[in-house]
């Protein structure tokens, strides 16, 4: 007598099971939304090439910080700085030009470099008084009154000009009898101007 073997089917729970092994074979399907918006842009904070309108002025090539984020970059700018100046005369007229490139509005490709300033027109510049340190450089505002990253922005300006130190420090003033101080650019205030003011050491002799 023959007997005949059905064949046997699985139950519902072996289905079960083995549609979890399958399911973990591959990328699950969800409904929960997965859409965390765009990317977030990155401000470039360089100037893509040279920018045309400082291309055609003549005169000396310059840098000054401006800032862009909560950071101090570099830019290329060009200066005028009269032959005649020499001396100490020669420091106080490339600071005052450094300044007045510092206070000026940014180009069109910088702004779209998302370069800003932070340093006012007002903000202008002489030399030593009598006592000073020779090499001083008196603010018509007290850099204590200015803005932290205004005051980043004129010292990493300034250290990196004839309007320095031969060390790269500037000694700066305001327009009242407190005592000069030396003031220093350091990478933590290029980095972060708004939380780091540049370090400075009182100057006493004269």
């Amino acid at each position: 007598m023959t007997v005949r073997r059905l064949p046997v089917r699985p139950g519902p729970a072996v289905l079960g099971v083995l549609a979890l092994l399958l399911t973990g074979c591959g990328i699950r399907s969800t409904e929960v939304p997965t859409d965390f918006g765009p990317a977030p842009s990155r401000v470039r904070c360089s100037l893509a090439e040279p920018d045309a309108s400082e291309r055609t002025v003549p005169g000396v090539p310059v840098q000054v910080f401006l800032l862009c984020g909560s950071s101090l970059v570099a830019v290329d700018r060009t200066m005028q700085v009269p032959e005649a100046a020499a001396g100490s005369g020669r420091r106080v007229t490339v600071a005052q030009g450094l300044l007045d490139e510092l206070t000026e509005a940014p180009s069109a490709a910088e702004k779209q470099a998302g370069h800003t300033t932070d340093v006012r027109s007002e903000v202008a510049v002489t030399g030593p008084r009598t006592g000073d340190p020779e090499d001083t450089l008196r603010l018509s505002t007290a850099p204590d009154d200015l803005t932290s990253y205004a005051l980043a922005q004129i010292v990493c300006t300034f250290s990196d000009s004839a309007a320095a130190e031969g060390d790269g420090s500037v000694i700066l003033a305001g327009p009242s009898d407190a005592p000069a101080r030396r003031y220093s650019c350091t990478d933590e205030v290029r980095a972060r101007p708004g939380s780091n003011e540049p370090p400075s050491t009182e100057v006493t002799d004269g």
